[in-house]
C-alpha cells in the first residue's frame, strides 16, 4: 500500500484519563482528568435517560437544535457554529481544511499536544515557543508570528494553567490578522476560571482570521459522550460544516448538551469549588518539599516534583489514585506531574497519600 507520508510518521499523542494505564478499575480517584469537580449533573442524567429512544434514530446531522441553543449561550450566530464529536475532531478538521505544507505554524510549548499532532497530520511546519506564561511573554511572541500561517494558543493553558489577557490576546490576534495569519484559540477551561472573564468569543464578529475552541467535556463532565463546539467567521465554519463527516454527534450527546447549557447554576457552583479547593490543595501541596505548585487560574495544577513522574504515579496508583504524568509533554521532562481538582474528601485523600512518600 501506498500511505501519505505524513501518516507514516503520525504519533498518536499521549492523554490522562483511566484508559491511559494497563490495567484501570472503576475504583481509582482519577486526577489526570481535567472534568469538572462536581460532575454530570443530575438534570442532563435525567434527559438522558428520557431520550433513549434516539439510540435507534440516526441523528441531526447539523446538531440544528443544539446549535440554536449554543447561539442563545454564546450570544453568537448559530451560522458560526460548528458541533464536533469532542474538541479533539475539531482540531484536526481545522488542521485538514486551512493547513498544508506551505503552511507554517507556531505553538507555545508545553500545552495540549493534538494542536501539534494535528498541525503535522497536515503536513505543516510546526515550530514552538517555549514558555511557561505566554502573558509575560507575549511581545516576544508576536515578533515571531508567522507570515500566511496559524497559531495555536490554550487559554487557560493545559498543562500549566496561566491564563492570557483578552487585551493581550487582542494584541496577539491583530497581529496576526495583518500577517494573513489564522489564530486558533482553545478556550476548552475557559468556563472553569473563577473571578476572570477572558474570552476572545465575542471578537469572532471582529476578526476573520480568529477561530475559538470550546467543550462541554470539561466545562460540562461530558467525557464519555464527546461533544465540543468551535466558533469562528461564517466562511470559516461553511469549510468545517462540508467537510465534517455525517452524524459526527450522536442524538444522546446532542441532546445532553442541550440540558447541560440550559442550567444556568451549574458552572457557578463548579467554579465556587475550584476556587475553594484550588487554593487547599496549592497550600496543602506546597507544604510538602518534594513538591512546587505551578500557579493555576483554572480546575488542574502542575506541579513540580523531585520525584521522577513515572515513578510518583506508580506509587500513587498503589492507593488507586491517578495523576497525569507530563514527562510524554513537549516542554516539560519526568519532573512534572499535574492533578485536576476535585472536591474536598476527594482532594484529602490526594493529600494524605503525598505526604506519605
Amino acid at each position: 500500500m501506498r500511505i501519505n507520508p505524513n501518516i507514516s510518521l503520525h504519533k498518536r499523542v499521549h492523554h490522562g484519563g483511566p484508559f491511559s494505564i494497563t490495567h484501570p478499575s472503576s475504583d481509582i480517584l482519577d486526577f489526570s482528568s481535567n472534568i469538572s469537580p462536581i460532575g454530570t449533573s443530575q438534570l442532563v442524567r435525567k434527559t438522558i435517560k428520557n431520550h433513549l429512544d434516539a439510540i435507534q434514530i440516526y441523528p441531526d446531522s447539523e446538531s440544528t437544535q443544539l446549535r440554536l441553543h449554543l447561539q442563545d449561550y454564546t450570544k453568537i450566530s448559530h451560522s458560526q457554529i460548528v458541533v464536533g464529536n469532542g474538541a479533539t475532531e475539531i482540531i484536526y478538521n481545522f488542521c485538514q481544511a486551512f493547513l498544508s505544507n506551505k503552511t507554517s505554524v507556531l505553538i507555545p510549548i508545553p500545552t495540549f499536544g493534538e494542536y501539534e499532532s494535528a498541525a503535522k497530520l497536515s503536513g505543516s511546519k510546526v515550530s514552538f515557543f517555549k514558555t511557561m506564561n505566554l502573558e509575560k511573554d507575549s511581545d516576544d511572541f508576536i515578533s515571531k508570528l508567522p507570515n500566511n500561517g496559524c497559531i495555536f494558543i490554550c487559554n487557560p493553558n493545559n498543562p500549566t494553567g496561566s491564563l492570557i489577557k483578552k487585551k493581550t490576546l487582542q494584541k496577539i490576534i491583530i497581529s496576526a490578522n495583518k500577517k494573513k495569519t489564522l489564530v486558533f484559540i482553545d478556550e476548552c477551561f475557559i468556563e472553569l476560571v473563577p473571578d476572570h472573564d477572558e474570552s476572545v468569543i465575542k471578537l469572532v464578529k471582529k476578526y476573520d482570521n480568529l477561530f475559538v475552541l470550546r467543550s462541554l467535556t470539561k466545562s460540562f463532565a461530558l467525557a464519555g459522550l464527546r461533544i465540543g463546539y468551535g466558533i469562528g467567521s461564517k466562511q470559516i465554519i461553511s469549510i468545517l460544516n462540508k467537510i465534517k463527516i455525517p452524524w459526527n454527534v450522536s442524538g444522546l450527546a446532542q441532546q445532553a448538551a442541550s440540558a447541560a447549557l440550559s442550567n444556568p447554576f451549574y458552572l457557578l457552583k463548579a467554579k465556587e469549588i475550584i476556587k475553594k479547593e484550588s487554593f487547599y490543595l496549592i497550600n496543602s501541596i506546597s507544604k510538602l518539599k518534594s513538591f512546587q505548585c505551578n500557579a493555576s487560574s483554572t480546575n488542574f495544577i502542575l506541579i513540580k516534583t523531585k520525584i521522577k513522574s513515572k515513578i510518583l504515579q506508580t506509587k500513587l496508583l498503589q492507593n488507586k489514585i491517578l495523576i497525569r504524568d507530563c514527562s510524554t509533554i513537549r516542554g516539560l521532562n519526568d519532573n512534572y506531574i499535574r492533578i485536576a481538582v476535585k472536591t474536598r474528601k476527594e482532594n484529602e485523600k490526594l493529600i494524605k497519600a503525598l505526604e506519605k512518600l
